[in-house]
């Protein structure tokens, strides 16, 4: 099966995306990202979402992104019912940067002898939301879109971002704290 199908089947919640030709451009950016990752989509649900929680993260990859997408989507949702006007959510945008706000990653990760997740030397020049962004723009995704991509995670700390940029940062950064300080 080709990388395009894969996606489409990895991505149920491309078809929240209304606007067909952003729905295109986000799925062509997960399809280029497989060409170029030694990762593939079996491996996205049994990796770790992220190497900074210890060996025995159980919680995949995909886990991970679905359950931010499904939080960014419904918080979106409700951020459009209750402020109306006065903080309006582009939902197709807010959808579009939750689904590639990692798609960097699978440029960061190698998988050892062993087939386990550790991080490339890719990964260890450029994060995610920099490769991220690249390969967005390689599939004309608009700035808006990128810009959640780049403001996701720390480096993002230093704009101003988006009301869609801070729904996305949120809901990724509630479901990775909670495990990162498990550890302490």
């Amino acid at each position: 099966m080709d990388n395009f199908k894969e996606v489409i089947k990895l991505w149920p919640e491309l078809n929240w995306i209304n606007n067909e030709v952003l729905r295109y451009q986000v799925a062509r950016t997960w399809e280029l990202t497989l060409e170029r990752s030694v990762l593939k989509t079996d491996d996205l649900n049994n990796i770790p979402f992220t190497l900074l929680c210890g060996p025995d993260l159980k919680v995949s990859f995909m886990d991970h992104k679905r359950v931010v997408v499904h939080i960014a989507y419904e918080s979106g949702l409700k951020m459009n019912e209750f402020f109306k006007d006065e903080l309006p959510v582009d939902m197709d945008v807010l959808v579009a940067g939750a689904i590639l706000a990692d798609v960097g990653k699978l440029l960061e990760y190698e998988l050892d002898e062993n087939g386990k997740a550790v991080q490339g030397m890719y990964g260890k020049y450029l994060r995610h939301p920099f490769s991220g962004v690249s390969l967005a723009e390689e599939c004309k995704v608009p700035p808006e879109v990128c810009h959640i991509i780049a403001t996701h995670a720390g480096e993002g700390d230093m704009v101003k971002r988006s009301t869609e940029a801070y729904v996305v940062h949120h809901a990724d950064f509630m479901t990775f704290l909670p495990f990162k300080s498990r550890l302490k």
